[in-house]
This record gives structure tokens, sequence and C-alpha cells, in this order.
């Protein structure tokens, strides 16, 4: 993908999410924090379907959506986009640095919208702070997600399968939230809208800001192809062998 090309998907996306984001914090915060439309479905099924081993993995999978888990997943991110030591360094702090960034606005949201958690007698696991975005699935999130784009622009076609993995963990921890009842489904949506916008905003940077790491990360996908023809290099075409006109 060329570097405009990325910057526009990128800003659209950006823009997009974060519209979205906005319009449910409004609607959150005008309904003084109470639970939205299938919320208290959701939550009141997860606690009648809780059987010990479903439960057990549930919290196996909410544990790694904080703590270490996520920034040893965003500094791999910057090892593989990395060429060079000093570039795996580099990224390396760069996706750290993002997602503390985001984990520190994140928080000054939650801390503003103030939305309380679903009723503590319906909580399988231990949770803290305020309700609205979800931590763990903002985390969870972005982290997995800043790991998808570097596997992806290493090995657009044979890590699409590691890619649809990071996918599917970012997704599972933030329906564990629900599951384990320490979060309402419009938190883990709010998480997952605030997580698109931030990494489309970091991409979009990327391309902007700075345009040759962007340009060096596209040429890691370039590979030379096989050729059927001999082409120098100041020939736009091809030679052809032009066949001897008839003699008259």
């Amino acid at each position: 993908m060329r570097r405009a090309d990325a910057s526009d998907l990128a800003g659209s996306t950006a823009v997009g999410s974060l519209v979205a984001f906005v319009l449910l914090t409004l609607v959150v915060t005008g309904q003084d924090g109470a639970p939205l439309f299938g919320d208290q479905d959701l939550n009141a099924w997860s606690a009648d379907h809780r059987p010990p081993v479903a439960l057990a993995v549930a919290r196996g999978l909410t544990y790694t959506g904080t703590g270490v888990v996520p920034y040893v997943l965003v500094t791999l991110a910057g090892v593989v986009l990395g060429r060079t030591a000093r570039q795996r360094i580099l990224f390396a702090l760069g996706c750290v640095g993002c997602l503390a960034a985001a984990q520190a606005v994140r928080y000054g949201v939650m801390s503003l919208v103030a939305r309380p958690r679903p009723a503590t007698a319906e909580w399988a696991t231990q949770a803290s702070g305020w309700s609205f975005p979800s931590g763990h699935t903002t985390t969870s999130a972005i982290s997995g997600g800043l790991l998808l784009l570097a596997v992806l622009a290493r090995a657009p076609r044979g890590g699409r399968a590691l890619a649809a993995l990071l996918a599917c963990w970012a997704a599972l921890v933030g329906l564990t939230r629900v599951y384990l009842g320490v979060h309402w489904f419009s938190d883990v949506l709010g998480g997952w809208l605030f997580a698109l916008c931030w990494l489309s905003l970091s991409v979009y940077a990327l391309t902007r800001i700075a345009p040759h790491t962007f340009s060096s990360i596209s040429a890691l996908r370039l590979r030379p192809g096989p050729t059927t023809t001999e082409e120098r290099p100041d020939d736009s075409h091809p030679h052809r062998e032009v066949p001897p006109h008839p003699a008259p």
C-alpha cells in the first residue's frame, strides 16, 4: 500500500471511530452511567452460564489483557518491524510509548465519565476503578493491533494466520470482561472504538510525520520476483526479437 493510500485510510478510520466513540460516550453520560440496551441481558446470561471450565478459561484470558503481557506484545511488534538492532530498539520504544500513552488517555476519559460497574454480586473476578471504557479491552486491542500490523507489514500473506489469532485474542479478552460480570458490553464496545481510533491515529502519524519510516516498513514486503525476459535498467520495455523483413 502506498503512503498516501495508507494515510487516507488511517485518517478516515480514525475520524469514524472517534465520532462513534464520542457518540457512545455521550449516550453513556446522558444516561448517568445506567446500562444501555442489551447490557443487563448479556450480564444476566453470563451469570447463568458459568460452568467451571469456561470460568477458568475466561479468567485465564482476562488476566492476559493487563500487566506485563500487553507490553511484551508491543515490544515484540517493534522487534518484528525493525531490520537492524537500532531500528528494533527504536520501534520497540515507540510501540511501548504508544500503549502507555493510550492507557493514560483512557484513564482520563474513564475518570471523567465515572460510570459505575455492574453489581458486585455478579462479579466472577476482581476489578477496580470506573467502568467506561474497559481498560482490559482497550489494552489488549491496542497491543494485539500493534503486533498484528507489524506481522502484516513483514509477512502480508504468511502472517495472516497469526494476525487472525491476535484479533481473536483481543476480542475474547474484551468479551471475558462481560462474561465475568465486571463490565457492561457497552464498556467493551467503547474500549474497542477507542483502540481502533488510537491505532488509526498512530498509523496516520507514522505516514505523515515519519514518511521515511513508513517507506522503510513498506519496503520490507518487497521481494524480487522471477522474470522471463531480460531487461536493461534504462529501458522501460523488455527487448523483443524482431523478425527480419523479407527480401524484395
